[in-house]
């Protein structure tokens, strides 16, 4: 069984297993306008939710209660700075997680312009049985709302300076709470990092996270894997921009085999960070974007991620390309969701850069081929060694193949190109078996690939360059022969220059 599958059933049936303990069927679709009639306000005078803030990055919190101004003074909150409050999920082992610590820390520290950092802790809700955390999140939703009004009302504070970040059942929280808000007036932003998918999936608007839930909504998926029809992610969109990094299905460095770095770094908690490690991936994406403001990860607006893996999709125009995370651009908020996709590490930074490559091959031998080749790129500033390209389609005839290349790197403007046909043994043979059998032609012919142009457009910089042979021998490929392709345009000489 392939591993990410393995975690996508373990998380799934711990769904199922304590949903059917309690007597739950998850076909049932989300509770909704049942409970509403349930939730008073003497619910909210009796619930152990608590909401903390946070006055230095490593302090553990000071609770503030409703209806008591005084706590507002004594944990430091500043009605003139902006309110972001950190919404956990579903607990499993009672206790609060250590990416809370984490985001705080990267909220104290990593911003600019300084704000108020809180925690809604509603522990005592969340560790139950799934069935029952989702049930609760309307109420938690309700509980956040309340206390954004009292602060309305107690002190001169705007909802729209208000941010609720939510992760798994958290988002679903944040999207209740700003439903709950009333009024023509919203709050000011809601992200959601990989909002729950059992109970929420094909739900209504009413009954998950919207972008009808607050001025501005964006979301992270990160493990949409689906199982046993399940997916611990939601998939469906759900914001004003949907970020599918990777595709949102499962991410780099969380496979089972990575368990031994996950034990260097986790000691014995390893196993259990590794089962998360997808679904958790979309609060440490929107924590790099904090720690590293100068490294924003740009997303593009596409159909599926077999498109964006083409290349397809690197579009900046009218809007469709976004920064991931806490500094996104927040406009285009139109009713209908955008998708985004990228490609990221498997850890931080997070960053890579996007290019796409389109290349324009002649096969003149008599069958189509397979080849996989391997570029070299140079740039101003670095150079990237020996990218392997295996295309997802033969090379049967005159023909432009598109595929996406992402670097780790920042090499600055490309200016060479060093592309190699390899499977050399292999295509030698056929190669040279050809060759014997036409070496009587009255022309001389060429039985094998060539290759035009390579066309490049970097996702980051939205340039286009053309870039042809080096050399004067012309566009011919032969397996295990490297060619040098350099800009055809006249800048290319004191692109050369700019060499470090």
């Amino acid at each position: 069984m392939e591993s990410p599958l393995c975690i996508s059933v373990f998380l799934v049936l711990c769904v199922f297993i304590q949903s059917s303990a309690h007597g739950q069927s998850l076909g049932l679709g989300p509770f909704g306008r049942r409970l509403r009639a349930a939730e008073t306000k003497e619910g909210l005078q009796a619930t152990e939710t608590r909401f903390l803030l946070f006055q230095e990055e490593t302090d553990k919190g000071c609770q503030i209660r409703l209806n008591h101004p005084d706590t507002l003074q004594k944990c430091g909150f500043n009605s003139s700075l902006p309110l972001v409050m950190i919404i956990h999920g579903w607990s499993v082992d009672g206790f609060l997680e250590s990416w809370i610590w984490q985001m705080v820390a990267a909220l104290k520290s990593g911003l600019d312009q300084p704000v108020n950092v809180g925690l809604v802790d509603w522990l005592t809700l969340a560790h139950n049985h799934y069935t029952v955390a989702v049930r609760n999140t309307r109420l938690v939703g309700q509980e956040v709302a309340a206390v954004i009004q009292w602060l309305e009302e107690s002190v001169p504070f705007s909802r729209s300076n208000v941010h609720l970040i939510g992760y798994s059942l958290g988002a679903h929280v944040s999207g209740f709470a700003g439903s709950y808000m009333g009024g023509k007036r919203k709050i000011g932003r809601i992200t959601g990092l990989d909002a729950a998918g059992p109970l929420f999936e094909g739900s209504s608007l009413s009954d998950r996270l919207s972008p009808d839930d607050a001025s501005f909504v964006d979301a992270i998926h990160t493990f949409t894997r689906e199982h046993m029809g399940l997916s611990v992610g939601i998939k469906q969109p759900i914001a004003h921009y949907d970020f599918y990094p990777n595709g949102g299905y499962f991410q780099p460095g969380c496979h089972f085999l990575d368990l031994y770095k996950h034990i260097t770094k986790h000691g014995l908690t390893a196993i259990t960070h590794t089962v998360k490690c997808s679904h958790e991936r979309s609060v440490h994406l929107f924590i790099d974007s904090l720690l590293h403001a100068s490294m924003q990860s740009t997303a593009y607006q596409c159909n599926d991620m077999g498109s964006f893996s083409r290349g397809l999709c690197l579009s900046c125009k009218k809007g469709r390309c976004n920064a991931l995370g806490y500094h996104i651009r927040q406009e285009g908020r139109s009713k209908k969701s955008k998708k985004l996709f990228l490609t990221t590490r498997a850890q931080s930074p997070f960053k890579v850069y996007h290019y796409q490559f389109k290349i324009q091959f002649i096969n003149h031998l008599e069958k189509s081929v397979e080849p996989t080749f391997t570029m070299t790129l140079l740039g101003t500033k670095e150079e990237n060694q020996k990218i392997t390209i295996s295309l997802d389609q033969e090379i049967t005839s005159n023909k432009t193949y598109s595929f996406l290349i992402t670097l780790d790197l920042d090499i600055g403007e490309l200016i060479m190109i060093k592309f190699k046909w390899e499977n050399g043994a292999v295509w030698t043979n056929v190669w040279n078996t050809v060759q014997t059998i036409i070496p009587w032609s009255r022309k001389r012919l060429y039985s094998g690939l060539v290759a035009k142009t390579i066309k490049v457009k970097a996702g980051e910089t939205q340039q286009r360059m053309t870039f042809c042979s080096e050399s004067t021998d012309g566009l011919k490929l032969q397996p295990t022969q490297e060619k040098t392709f350099v800009r055809c345009d006249r800048n290319s000489k004191t692109l050369k220059r700019k060499i470090r």
